[in-house]
């Protein structure tokens, strides 16, 4: 009752603001207010509360929903209406939006859907260019065509599973179906009429087609509850052009077409690959000699149906992505509603032809799935291969020094999500052949190449271990170089070994996010030689003789079944460890967090890839942020200082972005242990490259940078200097005191990525920041601004000499 008060109190509350800011703006024509300043705050990583964020324990939220929300202190609700009391500060403002990603401890399971998350990640790492349509369009189609592969896997993992081991080879053989109790009346020692082999396959169709059934109603839902939130109209028409960002353009953060076509035509190739695991076992069998004919055309028939529907779904895939330049409202309703129900129908056919009475079939061996795993994972290979031709001709177009893997980070981001998939579907049939047949004699098992994949586990996870000790030997070094220049920076204090140590250490390892490229490219090419290497296995396994692989293959053989053995059980083992993580969030809210720091950096991007991936939070946190700062400053005429940590500062980008160049002029920008250049300029060259950023820094009124050499994911933002007056700060002290003083009596603490604010630089940029913005009073004379001023503070140094974009 106290929490419905308090928000019935807010509402109110905001009400009675935006009425005092609509009739201040009739009064004084909109654009001349009472020139209150106002920050807003925009929590980064792992999500705050308004009350950390204000430093106030009684606050108010003044728009939004208990999933995104702008609060202010209880005291600062009306300060529109006492422009006298924060003459000389700003109201501050904070946007939290941390429930849009660890809100929720059914999240957890997001992580089953990580391999959709990283191919969609893959999407967005398309190297900078300007024009080649032609060859950009091909790197967007190829990606979703290694999305749908994944669709495929999965989907074929659980009908390997639930029909292959389970249905056929557990349920049809007695011993292992008298272990088995739930599987009992499909037995054909129970003779009962589900005991046929084609309604047993019918039966356990119910758990891939269930699976697929739950992948679209989790893409529909997410997308209504998180992404659904329309962007706000311009009026300046699309941005684009040389240098400027796709995120300007208005349609970037509503892919509603996209991802509906796209959620239909991978629903429909999940029906498809479960109708097929009915249909085609029956088929065989009808196709031998003797057969009803009639059976058999009807096998041809549906057949022929299933390949036709998965051209159809190929083509859908195909067809071109976003549409961006434009706020596109359409959507393609016939596609989307009659192709899922199409693949239902052929499924609901291949049920009831399965489903027929066949005297004399009977199970044996194990089901024709070895063709479709390998095939999958060639067509994985050759999607890959293709990606970093077409990523290599893109970035070789325009070369950037910084872009991560020489532009290759895409094509090695979808291997990894490859791999991914193929390690989650090995793993679960696996785990699953071993717990139906505990002595491994009665069932033939899952097919050759899930087996295979195990194998090469134990090689990568040697790579990886060689990579971490290389990583490791570099910090130290590099810590042991940094003790100098810590001394060198406190040259009149009393050197400390041990704090000094603690200091360097902390500046080596922040630098290992500058490494992780190498980390990805040894995993990405290891892991594509080894899967390759698996596939010819089990290609060589599947068509050598028994009595050949006694003598010429032995040695291979023993060492393949010793990885396999290895690998095996380390895929348990991380399969249980993967559960246990998502089970433990249920009650833990610290575990949820966690999870939840994952899915905000994994997550910022649009699912224009794979519509099952986790939902954008960015398509509800961007349009929220550029709908507050239009209708504030537009309402009150007011300066607006929009400051973002972390992840925070890169949906602050974004909105800045998405603003018209009216209210652009009336905003400043303050980043700090922002990763816009370190991370997202790297990885994602063609959004945060730097033409990109520095067409924001032209863009936007005035803008300012903090990090620390201790910040593992903060850093400079490295503009070109012939884009305008300097961004970035010189790099923060940290910690603020070496030793003690008389401000720091007690040892101050390495602070890393963390309480930028705490710094007096903070509270010394934003000061400067709104002097910059204020249209009556001009910047300070670098020798008007008193003691303590960093050189350069003025306009011409700082990026703030008030230009204005109106």
């Amino acid at each position: 009752m106290e929490r419905k008060r308090r928000q019935d109190r807010g509402q109110g509350q905001e009400q009675a603001h935006q009425g005092r800011a609509k009739a201040r703006g009739e009064a004084g024509g909109g654009g001349q207010g009472s020139g209150t300043a106002l920050e807003l705050l925009v929590h980064g990583v792992g999500g705050s509360s308004p009350q950390e964020m204000l430093d106030d324990p009684r606050t108010v939220r003044v728009t939004g929903d208990d999933v995104a929300a702008v609060f202010r202190r209880t005291e600062d609700a009306d300060a529109e209406t006492r422009p006298a009391d924060y003459r000389d500060k700003p109201v501050p403002e904070a946007y939290v939006w941390c429930n849009l990603t660890s809100g929720d401890a059914t999240r957890a399971l997001w992580l089953l859907l990580l391999p959709f998350m990283v191919v969609n990640l893959a999407h967005w790492m398309r190297p900078a260019v300007t024009g080649r349509i032609r060859t950009v369009r091909l790197y967007g189609l190829l990606v979703r065509l290694a999305g749908l592969t994944l669709t495929v896997l999965l989907v074929g993992a659980a009908a390997e599973v639930a029909l292959d081991l389970a249905a056929w080879q557990c349920a049809g053989t007695a011993a292992c179906a008298g272990g088995h109790s739930w599987l009992g009346f499909l037995s054909p020692a129970e003779s009962g009429w589900w005991s046929a082999p084609g309604r047993r396959l019918t039966v356990a169709a119910l758990v891939p087609a269930a699976l697929t059934g739950l992948l679209w109603y989790l893409s529909l839902r997410t997308w209504r509850a998180y992404e659904s939130q329309q962007p706000m109209e311009r009026v300046d028409g699309p941005q684009g052009g040389a240098g400027c960002s796709a995120l300007g353009r208005p349609g970037f953060w509503y892919g509603r077409r996209l991802v509906a076509r796209l959620r239909a035509a991978h629903t429909a190739a999940g029906l498809l690959t479960v109708a097929a695991g009915l249909a085609v076992p029956a088929a065989r069998f009808d196709r031998r000699a003797g057969g009803p004919a009639v059976l058999g055309l009807a096998g041809w028939l549906l057949q022929a149906g299933l390949v036709t529907g998965a051209v159809v779904v190929v083509g859908v895939v195909c067809r071109r992505g976003r549409g961006e330049r434009f706020l596109d409202r359409t959507l393609d309703v016939h596609l989307v509603r009659r192709l899922p129900l199409a693949a239902l129908a052929l499924l609901l056919l291949a049920a009831v032809y399965a489903g027929w009475a066949r005297p004399g079939w009977a199970s044996a061996g194990r089901l024709p799935g070895d063709a479709v795993f390998g095939g999958l994972a060639a067509t994985q290979g050759l999607l890959v291969v293709a990606l970093a031709v077409v990523a290599h001709l893109l970035h070789r177009t325009a070369p950037d020094p910084r872009a991560a893997m020489r532009g290759l980070g895409g094509p090695a981001v979808a291997m990894l999500a490859c791999a991914l998939g193929g390690v989650m579907s090995g793993g679960v049939a696996q785990r699953v052949s071993d717990w139906l047949d505990g002595t491994g004699t009665s069932l033939a098992g899952p097919p050759v190449l899930l087996t295979w994949q195990a194998s090469v586990i134990p090689p990568l996870l040697l790579v990886v271990l060689a990579v971490c000790a290389l990583l490791a030997r570099r910090t130290w070094a590099r810590a042991r170089a940094e003790r100098a220049a810590v001394t060198g920076d406190h040259p009149d204090e009393a050197a400390d070994a041990g704090r000094t140590r603690r200091i360097a250490t902390a500046r080596a390892m922040a630098g290992l996010t500058d490494r992780v490229p190498l980390l990805v490219t040894v995993v990405a090419t290891t892991t594509f030689l080894l899967g390759m290497g698996a596939l010819a296995g089990a290609l060589v396994t599947d068509r050598t003789p028994a009595e050949a692989a006694e003598g010429t293959y032995a040695v291979l053989q023993g060492a393949a079944r010793t990885g396999q053995a290895v690998g095996s059980w380390l895929i348990g083992v991380g399969f249980i460890l993967f559960v246990t993580w998502g089970r433990r969030a249920y009650k833990d809210a610290s575990a949820r967090r966690t999870i939840g720091i994952l899915w905000d950096v994994g997550t910022f991007w649009p699912r224009a890839a794979h519509p099952f991936a986790p939902p954008c939070y960015a398509e509800r946190a961007v349009p929220d942020l550029t709908w507050r700062m239009a209708t504030w400053t537009r309402a009150t005429g007011g300066r607006l200082v929009l400051s973002g940590h972390s992840q925070g500062s890169v949906l602050a980008a974004a909105a800045a972005w998405q603003l018209e160049p009216s209210a652009r002029g009336r905003v400043a920008l303050l980043t700090y242990g922002s990763p816009l250049e370190r991370l997202y300029g790297r990885w994602f060259p063609a959004h945060f490259g730097p033409a990109s950023l520095a067409s924001l820094h032209r863009e936007i009124d005035c803008w300012r940078n903090l990090y620390r050499l201790t910040d593992p994911i903060g850093g400079p933002v490295r503009l070109p200097g012939d884009c305008g007056p300097e961004v970035d700060r010189e790099a923060l002290k940290d910690p603020l005191s070496y030793g003690r003083t008389t401000e720091h009596p007690l040892p101050a603490p390495i602070l890393g990525h963390g309480d930028y604010q705490a710094d007096p630089a903070f509270a010394e940029e934003r000061r400067r920041l709104l002097g910059r913005l204020r249209p009556d009073v001009p910047a300070p004379r670098p020798d008007e601004d008193g003691p303590g001023t960093v050189p350069g503070a003025d306009g011409g140094a700082h990026g703030c000499a008030g230009r204005s974009s109106a």
